[in-house]
């Protein structure tokens, strides 16, 4: 039957017919191997096809030149060797009635570098430094700029003959729009200026893409509209490029961005995360879609159904970006169309994905370990194929849940136990920062599967070896987490507060507190920004070259602007090592890994720990002698296939430990123990 949902109406893009609304943007996950799309890469976009959506945009970007040096795992499109993946990556999303294209780019001053790659200069229209990226261009000369616009053009054409639908320029800080800015043109010839001649070297490209792709294959540009920069793109030319675009007949959409990307902090503003605004540029680009009737896409943290409907139906959006939702949830149409928009796992705003991917790693969900694994984690739970077994869970935190939810699916009879009150573990803790109170999606979502499933939950209970044999289980999970330790001291141990204290509300922050973080992730960074919001005064303390390691820059941001807005002191390269009292307040000796006769003291009211957790393994190291595997893992039998607890001595079950209960970890990790294990059940 026909759906009236906005959402699910057909959208006619000149001769492409798109099946629904619903897209996910141009985004590089990093998956490329040599530069090419090959089955990984493939396999993800394929998920999100057999989910429903109408269209996905590949490559984020795809770099079409040799002096553009991939800054994050980019496709290269300059090499010939990409058609054939790109057509493999095609044809398996049509096969599923999902269009696919492609973004294309120079890189400009963020490109990865000049000393990366083939080691050539780096170009922009003029040579100012993209902070982000700390290069200092050279000014494109005429022979560079005509050698550009080439291989655009025959980028474009790869993609034609690739069999994809479509193409679109990336315009929002790299080269084309860089001639845009006056932040970053500061040219002296016929291409700065006027408006006319800013947007020469963008005609140029758009006229050679045409003469090589025909005026049948699809071209739009996703554009900076606004740079919301007082030395950048104002808004009153954003638009009036974006009006020239669309009347120009040479391009067949706009994807709409505002906001300028060279500093973390800005980036921040563009692509927002928890405790941000959600779609905070949605508005603009339907007035965008208003100036110029002209079909427009965009995506900002558009993470729910309800908005991206509103969207639609309001006439804001032609084709709505749920580019991390999908990331989350590649099954979102799906859902959608069978009535069970309460089942679509929740992008929570965490931006772990793209935290990984500007830091050098690959795109992962913080919450769905099988995105990005395609080859080897479904994202639909098969039952098993040799029969139903009783599977005991011990710890309700991400990894006891994760467990729990996919053994369930596979058809088997489990039982959690958690010693708290309330699921979450961790995760629970996490959401106490009210910038963070979002990561609750993560448990939520889990037992609200569970309650789907059946799987019965019991509170307030220290499961002992006695009360889990009673169940005569074939498996027993432990998933107990693990409790804060202090990081190693001279002297001081019972004097220090643990993060997880500020964090719980059990323990209020002093009047000046040192922070002392020798972990490096969310855990430390969230009770010091707690503490920051407190209104003490408040010294944060690293032995790290920088805080916060295990974060990217994404995550970063925020943190340090509530540090900044509340006068944080930050100290690096500096070990906390004892802690005595002195009156009714307490000295921190800090010393150096560099210098050795460096020491200096703190007089403080509070001194605060944050160095990870030991685990609660008091139930595994009972269970372990009477289990089949003694606890042991055949890990490459994990990772490749197999039998994966080997048969060490007579017994009923077979026991494994995962999450924090093995070590210190951090959400993705417990998430991804839960699932391939409870796979191999």
């Amino acid at each position: 039957m026909a759906s009236n949902d906005p959402l699910l109406q057909p959208f006619q893009l000149k001769h492409l017919t798109l099946k629904n609304r619903i897209m996910s943007t141009s985004h590089e996950p990093a998956y490329s191997e040599d530069g090419m799309p090959k089955d990984r890469y493939r396999l993800y976009h394929v998920e999100k096809a057999r989910g429903g959506m109408a269209l996905t945009m590949t490559a984020g970007s795809a770099v079409v030149s040799r002096d553009s040096p991939p800054a994050f795992g980019n496709l290269l499109a300059y090499k010939d060797e990409i058609v054939p993946w790109m057509r493999q990556l095609a044809d398996g999303c049509h096969e599923h009635d999902c269009a696919v294209m492609i973004q294309l780019t120079h890189l400009g001053r963020r490109t990865g570098g000049w000393n990366k790659a083939d080691w050539l200069p780096v170009l922009a229209p003029s040579p100012v430094r993209e902070p982000a990226h700390r290069t200092f261009p050279k000014e494109m000369e005429d022979w560079d700029i005509e050698r550009v616009i080439a291989d655009y053009a025959s980028a474009a054409q790869r993609m034609k003959e690739a069999g994809l639908d479509g193409i679109e320029f990336e315009a929002y800080g790299h080269l084309i729009d860089g001639f845009w800015s006056p932040a970053t043109n500061h040219r002296t010839d016929e291409y700065n200026g006027s408006l006319d001649n800013r947007l020469r070297f963008t005609w140029s490209v758009i006229d050679a893409v045409r003469d090589a792709v025909g005026a049948d294959f699809l071209v739009g540009v996703r554009m900076v509209a606004d740079e919301d920069w007082e030395k950048g793109l104002s808004r009153e030319e954003g638009v009036e490029i974006a009006r020239r675009l669309a009347a120009s007949g040479k391009v067949d959409f706009l994807n709409i961005i505002r906001g300028h990307i060279d500093t973390d902090a800005a980036l921040n503003e563009v692509i927002p995360i928890q405790g941000m605004r959600a779609s905070p540029h949605l508005d603009f680009a339907g007035e965008i879609r208003a100036a110029t009737k002209f079909p427009v896409f965009h995506a900002a943290r558009i993470g729910d159904v309800a908005t991206a409907r509103h969207a639609i139906a309001e006439g804001k959006l032609d084709m709505v970006g749920m580019t991390r939702a999908h990331i989350a949830d590649p099954h979102i149409v799906r859902k959608i169309m069978a009535g069970e928009e309460h089942r679509i796992r929740p992008c929570v705003g965490a931006t772990y994905c793209l935290d990984r991917i500007y830091e050098g790693g690959e795109a992962l969900c913080i919450h769905n370990a099988a995105t990005g694994r395609e080859a080897t984690i479904p994202h639909i739970i098969r039952k098993a194929e040799d029969g139903a077994k009783t599977v005991a869970i011990v710890g309700a935190g991400p990894a006891g849940l994760e467990a729990a939810r996919v053994a369930a699916e596979r058809g088997h009879r489990v039982s959690v136990f958690e010693a708290a009150s309330q699921a979450g573990g961790q995760v629970r803790l996490a959401a106490q920062n009210p910038r963070r109170r979002e990561m609750i999606g993560i448990i939520d979502w889990r037992l609200a599967e569970l309650e789907r499933l059946g799987v019965p939950l019991t509170y307030d209970t220290w499961a002992e070896a006695d009360h889990i044999l009673a169940l005569e289980p074939d498996i027993v999970v432990i998933a107990t987490g693990g409790l804060p330790q202090n990081p190693p001291l001279d002297e001081g141990d019972h004097l220090v507060t643990s993060s997880w204290d500020i964090l719980a509300g059990s323990a209020k922050p002093g009047d000046s507190v040192l922070f002392y973080d020798d972990h490096g992730g969310h855990q430390g960074m969230s009770a010091a920004e707690m503490i920051a919001h407190a209104g003490v005064k408040l010294e944060l303390v690293s032995p790290e070259r920088f805080f916060a390691p295990e974060m990217g820059g994404m995550n970063h941001a925020p943190y340090m602007r509530a540090f900044q807005e509340h006068g944080v002191r930050v100290t690096i390269n500096t070990r906390l090592a004892a802690v005595r009292r002195e009156g009714n307040r307490l000295v921190a000796v800090l010393r150096s890994d560099f210098a050795r006769d460096y020491e200096e003291e703190r007089l403080v009211d509070q001194v605060v720990v944050e160095h990870g957790t030991l685990p609660i393994d008091d139930l595994y190291a009972a269970l372990k002698p009477l289990s089949r595997n003694g606890g042991a893992v055949d890990y490459d039998k994990l990772v490749h296939g197999g039998a994966i607890f080997p048969r060490r001595r007579e017994g009923t079950f077979d026991l494994v430990r995962i999450g924090d209960a093995v070590h210190a970890r951090n959400i993705h990790a417990a998430i991804y123990d839960g699932i391939r294990y409870a796979l191999r059940f």
